[in-house]
């Protein structure tokens, strides 16, 4: 979000992000990628049960923020990928939606 002040944008939470935006936050984002219009990252855990335990953790606090990612589960590993599917990218939310996988993962 400081980039956006600098650079004089400040958008709406439901807002398509430039590029330019989206890059900056990837960089203190580890982990997530940029793959056209979504953010994706995938987790590994030591068992299927605690895979399934970040999956159910994330469900909860998305529901918070009304803004669910799309979670796939292959035994030990969890892919998410998240996009504004109404805006057709990437928003504020996809990048915030990033940060609280992140910090259910810590």
């Amino acid at each position: 979000m400081l980039f956006a002040l600098l650079v004089g944008a400040i958008p709406n939470m439901s807002d398509l992000l430039s590029d330019a935006i989206v890059d900056e936050q990837l960089k203190e984002l580890p982990g997530w990628e940029r793959v056209r219009d979504s953010l994706q990252k995938e987790f590994t855990f030591d068992s299927f049960p605690s895979a399934i335990a970040f999956a159910v953790r994330l469900a909860f606090e998305s529901e918070t923020v009304d803004h669910h990612p799309d979670i796939m589960i292959q035994y030990k590993r969890v892919k998410l990928t998240y996009s504004t599917h109404s805006a057709g990218g990437l928003t504020q939310k996809d990048i915030d939606g990033a940060r609280i996988a992140n910090q259910v993962m810590s």
